[in-house]
């Protein structure tokens, strides 16, 4: 039977949670609850949780679980992620965290409009589906994956559609890092606006 996903967001298919630390842009070195919600349609070739694509796979939860849950570790941060978590509203459960003292950050391709509250957006684009033009405006921060020496032009395109206060990083596809990231260095120290942006989180082998 398919999973019947309530409108207002009060139930969510969860992939996975867990409490770590962030290991990429802006934020890297935070200690933050991560909760992983099922279900894309994006299709990066790249990705490295396609477990998260069926939405159907992930067992529907209950937002104020992932709240409770979420509340009883000592940081206060929360970071929702995919899959592609924009595909559900997210104001219930952003508006629950929040009054519970926790910060809400989000991690979306940004192909669905915006929906919840948030204290830190990162956008991380990609070019099999365009991102929502609202929420590049909000973006706090744009973390473009680079696969091959072409993502550095889709990075300065998608730069044109932030805010001029918006962090910008340039992070190496995992697979690809040998060879893309001196690329990366190059391209950094030429163009100072954009940082490095590394998975921390697998070089500390952490979740």
């Amino acid at each position: 039977m398919a999973h019947q996903i309530p409108d207002d967001g009060t139930l969510l298919p969860l992939m996975e949670e867990f409490y770590t630390i962030q290991g990429e842009g802006y934020n890297t070195g935070k200690a933050a609850y991560f909760i992983r919600l099922g279900g894309c349609d994006v299709g990066c070739h790249w990705c490295d949780v396609k477990e998260s694509w069926d939405a159907e796979l992930h067992a529907l939860t209950a937002a104020d679980t992932l709240v409770e849950h979420a509340s009883k570790h000592p940081a206060k941060n929360v970071v929702v992620t995919g899959g592609e978590p924009l595909i559900y509203n997210l104001d219930y459960l952003t508006a629950q965290l929040q009054a519970s003292g926790i910060r809400t950050f989000i991690e979306t391709s940004g192909a669905y409009p915006l929906s919840g509250k948030w204290d830190w957006i990162c956008l991380s684009p990609k070019k099999f589906k365009a991102p929502s033009p609202d929420v590049a405006t909000m973006a706090d921060e744009l973390k473009v994956i680079i696969f091959n020496k072409s993502d550095f032009e889709f990075a300065e395109k998608n730069a044109l559609t932030v805010s001029p206060d918006c962090k910008l990083f340039l992070q190496p596809e995992w697979s690809r890092a040998k060879e893309m990231t001196p690329l990366i260095v190059d391209y950094v120290m030429s163009n100072p606006k954009w940082e490095i942006s590394l998975q921390t989180h697998k070089f500390l082998n952490i979740p």
